[in-house]
């Protein structure tokens, strides 16, 4: 159970958390112990654009609602990913709006970086320039930015379709219902259009996430 700290961006998942209070807090550095990964890479980011990032951060490390978007990976830093989970509409345009001002030198962040500092710098041969020169579109940072992790969607908050990034735990977690639906329409042969070769390549993870191994 995470603390109800004024500051955490993490408390929607307080009472249902895949992540420790330690994991809570680190995410909210702007060099966490987690990754030793720096956000301010190109300068000081913008509040506005770094509290997305926290968000980003603390769904994947808390949510207990990303089973069927885990994929196993043969890499040397981790052994699962998630994969183009469906980020809802205003999630994703609003990170792209309130980050389209700040600086970075990547389009990948999964990859690439110079690490021989023990933290994220440009790469040689790099220019900072802002997001919205990298990420022209907001599909192109919500899908660009971690590999495909997430997908842009067109769906809507509250469409039962799509995960949401910010959410009132008040008014209960909208992804509870979007994880079933998921996982109940691989099962069933119904999918929404365009995500059937997604969920297809995931079913050994959608099957084990069923039985609650994942």
């Amino acid at each position: 159970v995470l603390p109800a700290a004024k500051e955490a961006q993490c408390t929607p998942w307080r009472k249902k958390a895949c992540c420790t209070v330690s994991t809570s807090q680190e995410l909210h550095k702007d060099t966490s112990r987690l990754y030793n990964f720096t956000w301010d890479h190109c300068g000081k980011m913008e509040p506005a654009c770094k509290r997305h990032f926290i968000q980003d951060n603390c769904l994947y490390e808390c949510s207990p609602n990303l089973g069927p978007w885990i994929q196993e990976v043969n890499q040397s830093w981790r052994k699962e990913r998630i994969l183009q989970v469906p980020l809802c509409r205003e999630d994703c345009e609003q990170w792209w709006q309130d980050c389209r001002t700040s600086y970075t030198c990547k389009s990948n962040w999964h990859r690439g970086w110079n690490w021989t500092s023990g933290v994220n710098k440009c790469p040689a041969r790099t220019t900072c320039r802002t997001f919205e020169a990298y990420f022209p579109t907001p599909a192109a940072l919500c899908e660009g930015i971690w590999d495909h992790s997430y997908k842009a969607t067109n769906y809507r908050r509250g469409s039962g379709r799509c995960i949401q990034m910010w959410f009132d735990p008040a008014q209960g977690n909208p992804n509870e219902e979007v994880a079933r639906f998921y996982a109940g329409a691989r099962n069933a042969g119904v999918m929404p259009q365009g995500i059937e070769h997604l969920l297809l390549s995931l079913a050994p993870m959608l099957y084990l996430w069923l039985l609650g191994r994942v």
